[in-house]
């Protein structure tokens, strides 16, 4: 599909005014977690702007459960009419291969807006354990098998995964903790019940002025500019490897295009103020991408096959 320069300007206002169904209603974004974490953020950031920006009522509802397959499953059965979208994290591609009975086909059922940006994941141990390096974590593994912990927000994230195949290529155990959420995993850490976290920049970032966490390896191809003495997985010996947090838009499959490009454009121009830039980088520690249309398909199926083949390959159940 060619899209004109006339239809970019006029995107917006085509969410405003049209179809008359969604007009008679307000839109909602839904988000699939519980209030509180960076996609429940990310949604009510955009909630005030495109109130102000399309003149019409916009919510955000959250629908947690079954890592995030509930509120999928409730945009997708929601009329394609511009009325219902998705706003969520990377653990969507993880829907089709960590669930037995998956209530949504994520990639039939939902079709992508815009994929807003992404920010490595970061390994990180706690200020008093020994761990220096991700290799310090792969020697005492390999003399003490068992014996390292680390911490992820849930079965199946991909904090879980990303540990999974860096253990895998590295020959060793390390024992999987999983939490419900950053904040508890966090504690743990900090608490010296657990020696590592996988998690998000984000996360681990907000805690590095505390003195109370080290980390040890960021997962992006390039160093963060907030970690420059952390190297990344490429560095410390595994190649072409990296693991993302992303954040993105859907809406259900059959969508009309023109609605389709309306929010994406939103969003588009909401997420790219300089000022709202300069926050999503220094919270989220993302780097905006904001591609809609096959650039975040591709990038989803993707994820999708990358994901899904670790899951089968390693038998990782929710």
């Amino acid at each position: 599909m060619t899209i004109t320069r006339r239809a970019l300007l006029a995107a917006p206002a085509i969410l405003a005014m049209a179809p008359a169904s969604a007009q008679a209603s307000k839109i909602t974004l839904v988000v699939p977690f519980p209030p509180g974490g960076s996609t429940d953020a990310m949604a009510r950031l955009l909630q005030s702007n495109l109130q102000t920006k399309l003149n019409r009522i916009v919510v955000v509802e959250n629908k947690s459960g079954a890592a995030g397959a509930l509120g999928a499953a409730q945009v997708a059965k929601s009329p394609a009419d511009g009325a219902t979208f998705l706003v969520t994290f990377d653990s969507h591609a993880v829907i089709p291969s960590i669930l037995d009975k998956p209530p949504v086909d994520v990639e039939r059922e939902l079709m992508p807006v815009l994929l807003i940006g992404t920010a490595p994941y970061v390994i990180a141990a706690g200020a008093g354990r020994p761990y220096k390096s991700f290799a310090d974590v792969v020697a005492a593994c390999k003399t003490t098998p068992g014996a390292v912990k680390y911490a992820s927000v849930g079965i199946g994230t991909l904090g879980h995964l990303a540990m999974t195949v860096l253990g895998s290529k590295a020959g060793v155990d390390i024992m999987h903790v999983p939490y419900r959420g950053g904040g508890p995993a966090m504690n743990d850490v900090l608490g010296g019940h657990v020696d590592l976290i996988a998690g998000s920049a984000a996360l681990v970032a907000a805690q590095l002025g505390t003195n109370m966490l080290r980390p040890i390896l960021q997962l992006g191809r390039e160093r963060l500019q907030a970690l420059p003495d952390t190297p990344t997985a490429i560095e410390a010996g595994f190649p072409d490897f990296e693991t993302l947090a992303w954040w993105g838009i859907f809406a259900p499959a059959g969508t009309p295009p023109d609605i389709v490009l309306a929010m994406a454009t939103a969003s588009r121009e909401i997420l790219s103020e300089p000022a709202t830039a300069a926050q999503l980088k220094e919270t989220q520690h993302m780097t905006l991408l904001l591609q809609d249309g096959p650039a975040f398909k591709t990038f989803f199926d993707k994820q999708v096959a990358y994901w899904g083949k670790v899951v089968k390959d390693n038998n990782i159940r929710a």
